[in-house]
């Protein structure tokens, strides 16, 4: 049955309204917190990024989507403010409008709703999406909500969120429309309960299926058919599969193994590895990905910055660039080795066009694929004066036509050696 979502009549109330556009040729899929369980602030994590699940997607027609409210929410409410106020982010005329569709009501995935400013403005419009919980009875979301705002937890109480709010509890196997995105759920395997979303665009389709662990038949068809022929599947990533098999047994959790199971069986266009373990390294994500990638090519590990866009040509991928560091412009020689787009392997002399400490910019004959890792050994002078070579690793975050024919512009982050000595796998 497909139904309209209630308290949403579908037109804007004003010509302020804040949307994407009004139509576009892109749904865009926007990963602001991609961390599990608790946020983290270690060094070497910061590469994914430590905030806790929140995805932002905007359908063609301009209608706002979002996926949980972990600390990724906060971000992405002051991207929201900057958008619709100007830098000086004070309140205008302009509304945020927007459905939040919330899996579960564990911490990780509620932890960002006080942060989230557009809330506390009272111009603003939100519709909120979860299930009943065995625990709270009904108005569980409601609940939920009233409950971060609360002494003895937050010294701010309900009463100060003046946003516009509507709630609807939902269940697993159901199916409305919001504009023209039609939205499903399927029930998930996790403690206290956890639903998967699939929101169908006019460009493509997108699968949230965090929070799960396979071995129940009934949630493993379930989580099938939800992913069937999805342009983009979002998957919980957080073990790796000989933890899923023996020390996390039983947690609600889901390996990358796993993920690539269900993207085969499912005819899935793209993989994306998500809810990283807080003690997961970025080197022990980075070899997620890697073992992922031999099984099923399109595969991603989500990252925080990282942008999807689906449209008719199908799904472009956006890394967030080197955020650290003020960068050099120079011609620097160097011999560069990784992996084409295609999957073959590649070495060829090539150009470092400027460097940080952090990354560089390269220009190249081959077109490496995106987060894929490159060795770049630049030519320094050795002892004595002697030519010798620094040799450094990178991960690939963008690439684009460069400025000389037949050349890209490949723009890298360095890894750290450091990244490594605290993994966990």
């Amino acid at each position: 049955m497909t139904q309209a979502a209630p308290g949403y009549t579908g037109d804007a109330t004003g010509e302020h309204m804040v949307r994407a556009a009004m139509t576009q040729r892109n749904a865009k899929l926007v990963f602001w917190g991609v961390r599990g369980s608790t946020p983290t602030i270690e060094r070497n994590t910061w590469r994914y990024g430590g905030n806790t699940p929140c995805l932002e997607l905007t359908a063609p027609d301009g209608s706002r989507f979002i996926l949980d409210c972990g600390t990724g929410l906060r971000m992405l409410g002051n991207s929201l403010r900057q958008a619709a106020h100007g830098q000086d982010a004070e309140p205008g005329r302009e509304t945020i409008e927007a459905h939040i569709l919330v899996t579960h009501y564990h911490w990780d995935h509620i932890q960002g709703i006080p942060f989230f400013h557009p809330f506390f403005e009272s111009r603003n419009r939100f519709h909120f999406y979860s299930f009943q919980s065995k625990v709270l009875g009904p108005n569980s979301l409601r609940q939920v909500l009233e409950a971060q705002l609360s002494s003895p937890y937050f010294p701010v109480d309900l009463s100060t969120m003046s946003a516009a709010r509507s709630f609807r509890e939902v269940g697993g196997g159901e199916t409305w429309e919001v504009r023209s995105t039609r939205i499903t759920t399927a029930w998930l395997n996790h403690p206290q309960g956890c639903l998967g979303y699939r929101l169908d665009t006019a460009m493509g389709s997108v699968v949230y299926a965090t929070d799960n662990e396979p071995g129940v038949a009934e949630t493993d068809r379930n989580l099938l058919g939800l992913a069937r022929g999805a342009d983009v599947l979002i998957y919980d990533a957080q073990y790796s599969p000989e933890q899923l098999a023996s020390t996390r047994k039983g947690w609600g959790h889901s390996s990358w193994l796993e993920g690539v199971r269900i993207a085969r069986e499912a005819k899935v266009a793209n993989l994306v590895l998500f809810h990283h373990d807080p003690d997961s390294s970025s080197t022990v994500v980075d070899g997620f990905l890697s073992a992922a990638r031999q099984e099923f090519p399109a595969t991603w590990a989500a990252m925080e910055g990282m942008a999807m866009h689906l449209s008719e040509r199908g799904v472009d991928v956006v890394l967030p660039g080197s955020r650290l560091g003020q960068r050099r412009r120079l011609r620097l020689g160097a011999t560069v080795s990784g992996t084409n787009e295609d999957g073959g392997t590649f070495q060829e002399r090539a150009t470092v066009r400027d460097l940080s400490l952090q990354g560089a910019y390269l220009c190249l004959g081959n077109r490496p694929r995106l987060q894929s890792e490159l060795t770049v050994e630049m030519d320094a002078a050795g002892q004595e004066g002697r030519p010798g070579a620094l040799s450094l690793r990178a991960l690939v975050v963008h690439c684009e036509p460069g400025g000389e024919k037949d050349h890209n512009g490949v723009g890298v982050v360095f890894i750290e050696d450091g990244e490594a000595e605290s993994a966990q796998m």
